[in-house]
């Protein structure tokens, strides 16, 4: 079983302020026409002490934006550049959403409360900085998914409705207008270190490594990685640690982020920032989720390569702080815990104790190739060979040795596979845009989380769970 997310009391900690003279510009959230709650994520609004929180709060507070008790005093644009398929971009940062609040969970970990549709900001460009209703429904869809299969995500917080018509090339218009609310474990991004580097502002990326590590602490490099007790190669190690998990996370997953750009990628390993997502409908690698992404960039099977390439562009703004040596050592561990991690979570996934690393690879490679070979739509292949059940051949032979998990949840004997195909969230999106019907959305998160409680709490990576170092 999974353990229920704590409840705590709301901490209002905001050590952003130290370094938001050059990390961030204060801004005003937009005036909307309406503000009407769609959803709350009480679950993890309990964490930080907001489940309690009357609608007509959580309406003033997270679809009007009048600050928290005790918290920023007013909105924060974040500063960062970019490598956005491969080509750097200097004229990016928070374009539509900002940092809206900072608080403390019961375990002392530091929480923002950050937005997506919530107005212009000094790096909207040309955009209206709004976000459609249906961005919102399908970043809900998302991350109660990509949470119930173990992957490190942000939470969907809040939807709002906001009344406005919203012109996209890519939906229907004009189409409804929402402004969301995410709940993660911070907002630097690789893409901030790399506006420090470009602009020479050593001292800065020295004081926000220090940041990173002091609230978002994970555990030592290796004791023979060379440079262990600098600070930027400990957190080149932490980042890798994280990274490498997240990737082996999505593959199990069977997702498909589609925008693995390096202001994508959040610090404390969190996945975030979902635009045109996608579930895999059969094991194939070169699947893509974006249609801009006409090269492939970014497709299912590339995205450790992707993850990877961006740990390395923040090793190169790192080495404004340090030598290459250390960085390289801590680069060249990517793969070795990407293997691990993947061998780790597949067996968590198919219901049995994880064996050596050489019979984990094996069986990974004996479930690909039963994969292929059966075009069967991943959700459906975990389901049916739970516990080693259903499997024969070359895959039954791979599982030989393998103990089962107990489990006894109703979920794997029932026979109905919770999945995430793109023909289920247009219908999903079609019940709210046709006829204002929320109840198929509401019905399908809590499926979503039962399902979720039925995995089980997933392997933990303890680089990202903001442990304390040593």
């Amino acid at each position: 079983m999974r353990a229920e997310p704590q409840a705590a009391e709301y901490r209002p900690d905001t050590p952003i302020d130290r370094l938001s003279d050059w990390l961030a510009d204060p801004v005003a959230p937009a005036d909307f026409p309406q503000a009407k709650v769609r959803f709350r994520n009480d679950r993890h609004a309990a964490t930080v002490g907001l489940a309690a929180m009357e609608d007509d709060s959580w309406t003033r507070h997270f679809g009007r934006f009048a600050p928290l008790p005790g918290n920023l005093p007013h909105p924060l644009a974040m500063k960062y550049h970019g490598h956005q398929f491969r080509v750097y971009n200097p004229e990016i940062g928070d374009g539509r959403g900002f940092l809206f609040a900072q608080m403390r969970d019961g375990d002392g970990r530091l929480l923002d409360l950050g937005t997506k549709g919530s107005g212009t900001t000094p790096y909207s460009r040309t955009a209206d900085g709004r976000l459609t209703l249906k961005g919102g429904v399908r970043e809900i869809l998302a991350t109660e998914m990509l949470e119930a299969l173990g992957v490190y995500t942000s939470k969907t917080f809040s939807l709002v409705e906001t009344g406005e018509e919203l012109v996209r090339h890519d939906e229907p218009s004009p189409t409804r207008s929402s402004v969301m609310v995410r709940l993660s474990h911070g907002h630097i991004r690789i893409g901030t270190f790399q506006r420090l580097l470009a602009l020479e502002e050593r001292e800065h990326m020295a004081a926000l490594v220090d940041y990173c590590l002091e609230q978002y602490p994970g555990p030592p490099p290796p004791e023979d990685a060379p440079g262990r007790d600098e600070p930027a190669v400990v957190m080149m190690h932490q980042l890798v640690e994280r990274l490498a998990d997240l990737a082996a996370s999505w593959m199990v997953a069977g997702f498909v982020h589609g925008v693995l750009n390096t202001d994508n990628m959040n610090i404390s390993g969190e996945s975030f920032d979902y635009g045109p997502w996608r579930w895999l409908p059969a094991w194939e690698p070169g699947f893509t989720a974006a249609y801009f992404d006409q090269n492939g960039l970014y497709a299912f099977g590339r995205q450790p390569e992707a993850l990877h390439w961006n740990c390395g562009q923040f090793a190169v703004a790192m080495r404004m702080l340090t030598d290459a040596e250390p960085l390289i050592a801590a680069m060249n561990r990517f793969g070795p815990l990407y293997m691990e991690a993947i061998g780790k979570r597949w067996c968590w996934r198919l219901g049995v104790k994880p064996g050596d690393p050489e019979q984990n690879a094996k069986l990974v490679a004996a479930s690909e190739a039963a994969l292929r070979e059966s075009k069967a739509q991943p959700d459906d292949f975990f389901y049916r060979h739970r516990f080693g059940r259903s499997a024969e051949g070359s895959l039954a032979q791979a599982l030989e040795g393998f103990v089962r998990v107990e489990d006894d949840h109703d979920y794997w004997s029932e026979g109905a596979v919770e999945s995430m195909l793109i023909d289920e969230v247009e219908t999903i999106w079609s019940a709210i845009d046709e006829r204002d019907d929320w109840q198929p959305l509401h019905d399908k998160i809590a499926r979503i989380r039962r399902m979720g409680d039925a995995h089980g709490e997933p392997p933990i990576a303890p680089a990202r769970l903001g442990i304390s170092r040593g």
